[in-house]
């Protein structure tokens, strides 16, 4: 029901606190160590998010607020040469914005120079130098998110822990985040978070058809069985199997997605699933095992693809595509 599922849906979210929580003492170490004097503030720490979003930007609000310190925030005497209060300000908050929370870090500091930002991404092979004089300024800032990117020379023991914002971006895609930087060379920068309330999330199968891996939402699996387990034969000239007294059409998922419904190729494993309120066995070659995954709506094109429910990225951060036996046939 509804309000069951509503329950559910509140008992994953959580305030950000959950997380916020440890920012101001590693921002005073951070600063310490870095010679510089910061006032850190948090706003909307009771905002609540999906835990597993929130535990997708624990790392990224890291790395943001590291970079923050170490690249944004310049040193006292250089904040006075520039006219500026001799602390420097980062601003930790969220907040909701319709269906979205949106998480932002904003500091007062130097801002990004995206002339440095081109000519460090042609020094590193990223760009050359023709494609780095056409872009604008935002197209410049979108480079940082390359991986290999970094502007510092050196990697500080501060800010420079290998992970870089192409990992970020790619952690807040896994959750269907997004992430946008803008910057005022001189003035400061802010690191905007767009998160979704809530996650279509749901516990599947994953299975292997040739190379390819398949998640099947486990509501939709009522057994798996071996193939050396079971007798297969035909009836009217297509593969059944025997499944204790029950006659089921056996078919091929990765040919049942060609359009080809039985291609025997030594399947290992038969999935006993219901289509169309019948019951169907679904060969497949491997079975990976079972994994809490995030639904992520597939563009409009690939929505109408046979048997296609959405997509996802995996643990390991491999994409695969998640089933709708429903569609199969």
């Amino acid at each position: 029901s509804s309000e069951l599922q509503e329950g559910i849906m509140q008992a994953r979210l959580l305030p950000v606190k959950s997380i916020f929580s440890k920012f101001p003492r590693m921002m005073r170490d951070l600063s310490r160590r870095c010679g510089k004097d910061i006032d850190f503030e948090i706003r909307g720490e009771s905002t609540e998010l999906d835990r597993t979003v929130l535990e997708a930007i624990d790392d990224p609000l890291i790395h943001i607020l590291r970079n923050s310190v170490d690249h944004g925030i310049e040193l006292p005497e250089k904040r006075i040469a520039a006219g500026k209060p001799p602390r420097g300000r980062v601003v930790l908050s969220a907040v909701h914005e319709e269906n979205q929370v949106v998480v932002r870090v904003e500091d007062d500091g130097t801002g990004i120079d995206a002339e440095k930002v081109k000519r460090s991404a042609v020094k590193k092979g990223l760009i050359s130098e023709e494609v780095a004089q056409k872009l604008s300024e935002k197209e410049a800032l979108e480079l940082i998110f390359m991986p290999g990117f970094s502007t510092s020379d050196v990697a500080t023991e501060v800010s420079g822990r290998g992970v870089g914002m192409d990992v970020v971006r790619a952690n807040l895609e896994k959750v269907n985040g997004q992430i946008e930087v803008r910057t005022k060379l001189g003035e400061g920068t802010v690191v905007t978070l767009r998160l979704p309330l809530t996650l279509a999330i749901m516990r599947a199968l994953l299975v292997r058809c040739k190379e390819q891996v398949y998640a099947i939402p486990t509501s939709s699996v009522e057994e798996v069985l071996a193939m050396e387990d079971v007798t297969v034969g035909s009836v009217q000239g297509k593969p059944a199997m025997n499944v204790r007294g029950r006659v089921i059409p056996l078919i091929s998922l990765e040919g049942a997605l060609r359009d080809d419904l039985w291609s025997d190729n030594g399947h290992r494993y038969a999935l006993l699933t219901r289509s169309n309120d019948q019951p169907l066995a679904l060969g497949v070659d491997g079975l990976i095992g079972e994994e809490e995954i995030v639904v992520k709506e597939m563009g409009h094109m690939l929505s109408r693809l046979k048997g296609i429910a959405g997509a996802t990225i995996l643990a390991q951060g491999d994409p695969a595509v998640i089933l709708d036996v429903n569609r199969v046939v």
